[in-house]
């Protein structure tokens, strides 16, 4: 077996895309990432991460030249040592066959790779950007459909990982939610309803959807709730008014009013649940490509609302009004919508939640929550005599 690197090879980069379609082609419950959304991550031009980091990936060819791995590995010189004993970097994208010999080639060559910038260890599979995409190996949930963004990977890659020498560094949760009111107040305590309605009954409070006339409104009032309700945890730095508007000019073609919510106390935002349409569920449909007929797929299923998932990138609440009951008051207050006949969405999955983040967890437990898939974040230190310590709790 040979490996190569991609770097700008036109056959090389369709493989390292190529690869996962054959790798999965009889699965029904993976879906195919947009080709552009893989091939963004590895463009200098399009992804920010280059201004302070570098990546590298490779194809693993068997004798025949035909592909049967792949891996990618980055380092972020903003996060190789934050919170980190040692120097640490990335490796992600790893898809393989079923094949000891071949899997650990593509891990040493990461590992070689990233000694070589003056790292010490290696999480993964992780993305060079974001963790909100192409975070994390699957463990839990096989038999769900991946949301946009989150990696569905084999079964057996779990056992290749750890038998190389990975160890959990974190898991990430992801709570599915009911949206039918039947199945709601059949999964929470009558005392969560009653708690909330004593917060909406309360004049000098106010939960409200977005409207798109006001957006830069909502625009800033998220900034200053991310600000204070985020910006204190780690790893998670302050968003600045651009990065917020850009942000918010990204997700304004697929949002839907009435599933972004904020909350307000004698007019100062407080709080804020922003859900999207999920994407995965429309994309299924154009095999990767966003050209001109995946474009009007797109628009069919969108217009046509075949759509029946909403997914929850955040949450947030800033830390005066943590323990409240502001948590239940807006999801309750979402239920004006929601619980409306023949509303269109049915299920609601939330974006990740790591094992680090208690109060998360409680949260989405208490609006009846359950985890439905499961995915951990590997770390592997180069030395193996150095004490391995999980990430810290928020």
């Amino acid at each position: 077996m040979q490996l190569v690197e991609v770097g700008t090879n036109p056959a090389y980069r369709k493989e390292f895309l190529q690869l996962a379609v054959r790798l999965y082609r009889n699965d029904p419950y993976w879906i195919r990432p947009l080709d552009e959304d893989i091939e963004e991550v590895f463009d200098p031009e399009k992804n920010k991460f280059f201004l302070h980091g570098e990546c590298i990936r490779w194809l693993l060819l068997d004798e025949g030249g035909k592909a049967v791995g792949r891996v990618a590995a980055f380092v972020n010189s903003e996060t190789t040592h934050r919170n980190n004993d040692q120097p640490t970097g990335g490796m992600g994208f790893f898809e393989c066959i079923d094949d000891e010999k071949a899997a650990f080639l593509l891990f040493d060559r990461c590992r070689e790779w990233l000694t070589s910038k003056g790292m010490e260890a290696m999480d993964g599979p992780i993305n060079f950007g974001e963790r909100d995409r192409w975070w994390g190996l699957l463990v839990d949930g096989f038999d769900w459909e991946p949301t946009y963004g989150m990696p569905y990977t084999k079964p057996y890659y779990v056992p290749l990982f750890e038998k190389y020498g990975f160890q959990d560094y974190f898991r990430q949760l992801t709570f599915y939610l009911p949206m039918r009111e039947d199945r709601v107040r059949a999964l929470i305590h009558p005392s969560v309803f009653e708690r909330s309605q004593r917060t909406l009954n309360d004049p000098t409070y106010d939960f409200r959807h977005v409207e798109m006339a006001k957006l830069e409104k909502y625009t800033e009032d998220f900034r200053y709730i991310f600000n204070k309700a985020w910006a204190r945890h780690l790893s998670v730095p302050e968003m600045s008014q651009q990065q917020v508007r850009m942000l918010m000019l990204r997700m304004k073609p697929i949002m839907d009013e009435e599933l972004m919510w904020f909350g307000y106390h004698r007019e100062e935002p407080i709080s804020f649940f922003i859900m999207l349409p999920e994407l995965n569920q429309i994309f299924k449909h154009v095999n990767g490509k966003l050209n001109l007929i995946g474009k009007i797929k797109f628009l069919y299923h969108k217009l046509m609302k075949t759509n029946k998932k909403a997914f929850g990138v955040i949450f947030g609440i800033i830390p005066e009004y943590q323990g409240r009951g502001i948590e239940s008051a807006i999801a309750l207050a979402f239920t004006r919508v929601a619980w409306r006949p023949n509303y269109q969405y049915e299920d609601l999955e939330l974006n990740w939640v790591g094992d680090f983040n208690p109060k998360m967890i409680r949260f989405a437990k208490m609006l009846g929550g359950t985890v439905r898939k499961e995915h951990v974040t590997y770390r592997y230190l180069f030395d193996r005599t150095k004490e391995f310590k999980r990430h810290p709790a928020i």
